[in-house]
C-alpha cells in the first residue's frame, strides 16, 4: 500500500475535497454559460435548423462519452493534476474557438464548424477535469473518503450549471454572443494560474488495467446506474412537452425542484455511504426515485407532479457516489483513473439513451407513460442492486 493511499490525517477533509472540487465547479460553469444560448445562436443567428442546433450541443456530450478511455489513462499516468491542466487548457481553446466562431456569423457554415469543434474539445476536456478532480480527491484524503469526494464533486457540477446558463443568457443579452468565448477562455486561465502551486499527488506506481477490464469489473454497478439516471435525462428532455399536454404551466418549476433536492440531499446525507454502506444507501435512494417518478406519471396537478421531481432528484442524488464507491473497489489504486471513467461511461449512456428512447415512447402512448417506464427502469436498478448485494454477502 502505497503513501498516497493512506495520506496523513488532515484537519479539514471537506476543505481539501472543496479545493480540489473548484476545478470541476469552473469546468461546469463553462459548460453551463452557452448550454441555453447556443441553440439560438445556431437556429435563429446561423439560419440551420433546429435539428443541427440539437446535434451542436449534443456533439459535446458524445465527445465525453469518447473520450472516457483517454481520460482515465491521463489521469493513471500523467497524474491527476496534469490530467485537469489538460482539461483546462482545451476549455481554454474551447473559448476561443467560441469567439472566433461568433465573429464569423457573416460565414454561417464556417461558424458551425468551429464551434462544433469548440464543443469537441469542451466535451473531451469535462471528461479529464471530471475524471481528474474525483482520483485526485481520492489520493488526497484517503479511500475510505471516495463517497465524501464523488458526492462534493456531483454538488460542484450541478451547481455549476445551474449558476451557469441564467447568467450565460445575461451575458449575451447584455454583451452579445462574443463574451461567451471569453468568458470561457477568461475562466479557464484563472483556473490554471490557481493550479499552478497547489501540490499533486504522487503518480500510485504498478501494473495498471487496461481500460477495458476496468470497464468490464464495473458494468454491473454501472448497469444499475443507468437504469436509475434515465429518469434523470427522461425529466430534464421532456418534462416541458409533458407539461404543455397536459395544459399546464411552470415546468422549470419542476427542474427547480429536482436540483434543488439533489444538492440538499448531498448536503445532508453526504456520510451516510460510509455509515450505512453503499448497498444499503443505493438500495433506499432508487426506491425513492423511483416512487417519485411514478408520482410524475400519476400526478392530477402541478403540485404533485413538484412533488414527484422533489423525491426523484432527493433519491437519485445518493446513487452516483453509492454505486461509485463500490465499483472503484473492484479496481487496483493504480487503475483508478480507468475505473472512474468507465463508471462515468455508464451515466453518459443513460443521458444518451434518455431522448431517442422516450421519445419513441412517447410518440405512441403519451408524454405521461415515459415517466412509468423511467419508474420501471429505476425499479430495474433497484432489483439489480439488490442481487450484487446478495452475491456480496449482504442482507436487508
Amino acid at each position: 500500500m502505497t503513501a498516497a493511499e493512506h495520506p496523513p490525517a488532515a484537519p479539514n477533509v471537506t476543505l481539501q475535497i472543496v479545493s480540489i472540487v473548484f476545478y470541476t465547479f469552473i469546468a461546469f460553469l463553462c459548460i453551463g454559460l452557452p448550454i441555453a444560448v447556443l441553440p439560438g445562436y445556431v437556429h435563429e443567428q446561423l439560419g440551420f435548423s433546429a435539428v443541427v442546433a440539437g446535434l451542436t450541443i449534443g456533439v459535446q456530450y458524445l465527445a465525453t462519452l469518447l473520450s472516457r478511455p483517454m481520460a482515465g489513462r491521463a489521469a493513471d499516468g500523467l497524474g491527476t493534476k496534469r490530467a485537469i491542466v489538460l482539461g483546462l487548457s482545451g476549455i481554454a481553446i474551447s473559448g476561443a474557438l467560441t469567439l472566433v466562431s461568433t465573429c464569423l456569423q457573416s460565414l454561417p457554415l464556417a461558424s458551425l464548424l468551429i464551434l462544433i469543434l469548440a464543443r469537441v474539445l469542451l466535451g473531451a476536456a469535462q471528461g479529464l477535469i471530471g475524471v481528474g478532480t474525483i482520483a485526485w480527491g481520492i489520493g488526497q484524503v484517503g479511500a475510505d473518503q471516495t463517497a465524501r469526494v464523488i458526492s462534493w464533486n456531483g454538488i460542484a457540477s450541478y451547481g455549476a450549471i445551474a449558476l451557469g446558463a441564467p447568467v450565460g443568457v445575461l451575458m449575451v443579452d447584455t454583451g452579445g454572443f462574443n463574451t461567451l468565448g471569453m468568458a470561457l477562455s477568461a475562466l479557464a486561465v484563472v483556473a490554471l494560474l490557481c493550479i499552478r502551486r497547489k501540490p499533486s499527488i504522487p503518480v500510485v506506481r504498478g501494473e495498471r488495467l487496461p481500460f477495458w477490464a476496468a470497464f468490464g469489473r464495473v458494468a454491473p454497478y454501472g448497469v444499475s446506474l443507468t437504469l436509475a439516471s434515465i429518469g434523470y435525462g427522461t425529466l430534464t428532455t421532456f418534462i416541458t412537452l409533458y407539461y404543455v399536454e397536459r395544459g399546464w404551466t411552470g415546468a422549470a418549476f419542476c427542474l427547480t425542484a429536482f436540483g434543488l433536492s439533489f444538492i440538499v440531499s448531498r448536503l445532508l446525507f453526504i456520510n451516510a455511504i460510509n455509515r450505512l454502506g453503499g448497498f444499503t444507501v443505493a438500495v433506499s435512494c432508487m426506491a425513492v426515485e423511483t416512487l417519485g417518478l411514478a408520482l410524475v406519471w400519476l400526478a392530477p396537478s402541478t403540485s404533485i407532479t413538484l412533488l414527484g421531481a422533489s423525491l426523484a432528484g432527493f433519491g437519485l442524488s445518493l446513487v452516483y457516489p453509492a454505486l461509485g464507491v463500490l465499483a472503484i473497489s473492484q479496481v487496483p489504486s493504480t487503475s483508478r483513473g480507468a475505473g472512474l471513467s468507465a463508471f462515468a461511461v455508464f451515466f453518459d449512456l443513460a443521458l444518451a439513451l434518455a431522448g431517442p428512447l422516450m421519445g419513441a415512447i412517447a410518440l405512441h402512448l403519451g408524454y405521461p407513460w415515459i415517466f412509468f417506464c423511467a419508474a420501471l427502469l429505476s425499479l430495474g436498478g433497484l432489483g439489480l442492486v439488490l442481487m450484487l448485494s446478495r452475491r456480496a454477502g449482504k442482507a436487508y
